[in-house]
């Protein structure tokens, strides 16, 4: 059997958007890969599809809708050998440190620093392998709050389980929860914790951060969200009701350009600034709760979610 590579030219904004999680919504999902072809250009980058057979016409328009700027370009579609497609999918992959921590796929091992921890993740599961800065820059924030005692942990958008790994590393006696909208992402995870030796993570498959499931852990002492602006926006009541008493939230995937709307709607939450990491167009927020608790309601809130709001 061979497998394929399908290629298009693409913007920064359009990478940048793949990597964060924006992806075709195929099943099997194909290895997606992206590569600035001319330094410091944000028009010229290019997206690689590497599929384990030859790509459908359904297939090849999912990866086109992905970049509108290659909408009159034809896809460059060509066969590989069966060994090389994997390591030509990593290629350039090579280990990234933050504090205590290296991450590596499986084509670049590498050993842990000393007093570290190593994680392998594989870059075609799915978002989070720590490339991207926003991944980069959240475990460069836990590993600088990581003298913070925290007994209840939730990783909101856990896409490959990294953070969650991170924290109970750094927090082995908390209870740490990783969730996320995508089964796939939950799977990804369960064979990611099996590979790397980690243990006692509660997985959840869930829409939002008012699943009953995640209520039942609740309320949560620090809180990561590594998704978009946009969901975090719109989820900040949820993230905020779920948070105790001056819990620390770190939130991440969103650009410098849109910080400020995220943080008005934590601080309208009651939430307070505290720190940006800033990483190129990116920026990781960290907030403090203060005093928000959440309580059951009734009737149930506007937002459908029953029984749950916030009292501030």
């Amino acid at each position: 059997m061979t497998s394929w590579k399908l290629t298009l030219p693409c913007t920064r904004a359009e990478a940048e958007a793949i990597d964060q999680g924006d992806g075709p919504g195929l099943d099997p999902m194909p290895t997606l890969t992206t590569t600035e072809t001319v330094v410091d250009d944000t028009e010229h980058w290019r997206i690689d599809a590497y599929f384990e057979y030859e790509p459908t016409a359904a297939q090849i328009a999912a990866i086109r809708a992905l970049v509108p700027s290659a909408a009159d370009t034809m896809p460059v579609i060509e066969p590989l050998p069966d060994e090389d497609w994997v390591t030509m999918s990593q290629a350039g992959l090579e280990p990234i440190r933050e504090g205590r921590f290296v991450v590596h796929t499986p084509a670049f091992p590498t050993d842990a620093p000393a007093g570290g921890r190593a994680f392998v993740i594989d870059a075609g599961q799915a978002f989070g392998t720590g490339h991207h800065a926003t991944t980069a820059g959240c475990l460069a924030m836990l590993d600088a709050i990581a003298d913070r005692r925290f007994g209840s942990v939730i990783d909101i958008g856990t896409g490959t389980g990294l953070l969650a790994f991170a924290a109970v590393y750094l927090w082995p006696e908390a209870r740490v929860t990783a969730t996320d909208i995508d089964p796939r992402a939950v799977a990804v995870t369960a064979e990611n914790a099996i590979s790397n030796d980690i243990g006692g993570i509660d997985l959840i498959v869930a829409d939002g951060a008012l699943d009953d499931a995640i209520l039942d852990a609740a309320p949560y002492d620090l809180i990561i969200a590594n998704i978009l602006a946009g969901p975090l926006v719109s989820m900040a009541p949820e993230i905020a009701a779920i948070a105790g008493p001056a819990a620390t939230i770190v939130l991440a995937g969103l650009l410098e350009a849109q910080r400020a709307q995220v943080v008005d709607a934590f601080e309208a939450c009651g939430c307070a600034l505290e720190v940006v990491d800033r990483r190129g167009d990116w920026s990781v927020l960290r907030l403090s709760a203060g005093e928000i608790r959440y309580t059951p309601q009734s009737p149930p809130d506007p937002r459908g979610r029953d029984g749950w709001a916030l009292d501030l």
